[in-house]
């Protein structure tokens, strides 16, 4: 994922709120990388963000997102999209349900359409390609690693 994909679903910063879910389970080594990132965000200066670990159920933080009125929803979560492991990519809702790689009750295509109609926000999935979901803690150096750079992405284009 390059900074100009997710500057391209972000658009302008000029009255932009963005609230950014992690996704995971944290006993699911790789599918925890969601959570992992908003972790590394939590001590930063980010500009009308909000930054929620939503573990396996998003749905259940639909008030909160609603209550924070975002113009941006950006669900970061596991993927299995035949990439490079830790590989992150910006995926548009319409092409979540081709995605692979879910441990939660309602698929995040739905979810992200109830949102969008509901809420009226851009939302968008950025994927990081994942290796092992298998019960245990504890990410894979690469999932990781990509986990560190994604954080760092959003820092630079989310800060104050």
């Amino acid at each position: 994922m390059t900074s100009e994909d997710l500057e391209a679903f972000l658009g302008d910063r000029k009255g932009r709120r963005v609230a950014v879910l992690g996704i995971g389970s944290p006993i699911r080594h790789d599918d925890a990388v969601g959570l992992l990132i908003i972790d590394i965000l939590e001590n930063s200066k980010l500009g009308d963000t909000l930054s929620i670990k939503t573990e396996t159920v998003p749905e259940s933080y639909t008030g909160t997102i609603r209550d924070f009125n975002p113009t941006h929803v950006l669900m970061i979560d596991a993927a299995d999209f035949g990439g490079k492991v830790g590989e992150s990519r910006v995926i548009p809702i319409n092409l979540i349900g081709g995605v692979t790689v879910s441990t939660h009750s309602l698929p995040l295509n739905i979810f992200a359409d109830f949102i969008r109609k509901s809420i009226h926000a851009k939302v968008a999935l950025v994927g990081i390609q994942v290796i092992n979901i298998d019960y245990g803690e504890g990410l894979t150096p690469d999932v990781e690693k990509g986990a560190y750079q994604v954080a760092e992405l959003l820092k630079r284009i989310l800060e104050k």
